[in-house]
């Protein structure tokens, strides 16, 4: 269907009509995921934000712990669909292609010294009141500055490619991490970097802290912001977010930084 903005939209009989289809047919909703579900993904977030280094057996026992009835293999399910990285088997954001080529990690006992040294790129979850949506977010590790992010309902590579191309319209650093995930392992996403003549390092396998610095900006995210907040769309979600992340860049003053900000940190 014709994606119409609120003040000029076309009826949907019409539309029906131009696309040769059953009226019907379009007042279909997909069924949601249920309280249950949602309450599982939300607490298997709040579980993995704490503590990114917890694979699915230990969530799994923790969450048995709490009360909740749950076996490993469905908590890997759901962390599959929540893009969480290391467990397998299954499709999902941490496993990658076997045809797609892993980069060595760059940054162990590296000294980043300078804006644009060296940035960090992660998607994570984030919940909404009925569902949830993926944040990617590109940050620069010395300033603490989140160059570019995007926010989508889907884990399609697109909003990745996005977000990374409007970060290179600010910047270009001289080495961008990520974790071995399947967008990152991507020859989309891989030529993409390659081609602005930047260094790819990627995370060693299982080792959540190599990325720890991306790892706190999701902390601080969802601590200062999502978990005090139960959205009601991806709209609202999408604009509270970005309303933080202003908020983030330039006044949240940041106690690594010798309280300044990270955009004057960063120079701006």
């Amino acid at each position: 269907m014709v994606d119409w903005d609120d003040e000029a939209k076309l009826p949907i009989s019409i539309q029906a009509d131009l696309l040769s289809l059953n009226r019907s047919s379009l007042y279909y909703k997909p069924v949601g995921p249920s309280p249950e579900e949602l309450f599982i993904k939300h607490r298997i977030d709040e579980i993995y934000t704490k503590h990114p280094y917890y694979g699915s057996r230990r969530i799994a026992a923790l969450l048995n712990a709490e009360g909740l009835v749950i076996n490993r293999k469905a908590v890997q399910r759901h962390m599959r669909e929540m893009g969480i990285a290391g467990i397998t088997p299954g499709p999902n954001l941490s496993k990658r292609s076997l045809e797609h080529r892993i980069y060595p990690y760059l940054l162990r006992n590296l000294k980043i010294t300078h804006p644009n040294h060296v940035w960090g790129i992660d998607i994570t979850y984030i919940r909404l009141q009925k569902s949830w949506m993926y944040l990617v977010a590109l940050i620069d590790w010395y300033s603490r500055y989140v160059v570019s992010w995007e926010i989508d309902q889907t884990l399609e590579i697109d909003f990745v490619l996005e977000a990374v191309k409007r970060a290179f319209l600010v910047a270009r650093p001289e080495i961008l991490n990520s974790d071995q995930g399947s967008h990152f392992t991507s020859p989309k996403y891989t030529d993409l970097v390659l081609e602005n003549t930047i260094k790819i390092s990627m995370d060693g396998k299982k080792r959540a802290l190599d990325n720890i610095i991306t790892e706190r900006l999701w902390r601080t995210i969802k601590y200062e912001e999502v978990y005090l907040k139960e959205y009601n769309s991806p709209r609202e979600a999408r604009k509270e977010i970005g309303n933080f992340i202003q908020f983030y860049n330039h006044e949240r003053l940041h106690q690594a930084l010798g309280y300044k900000t990270p955009a004057s940190v960063y120079g701006l």
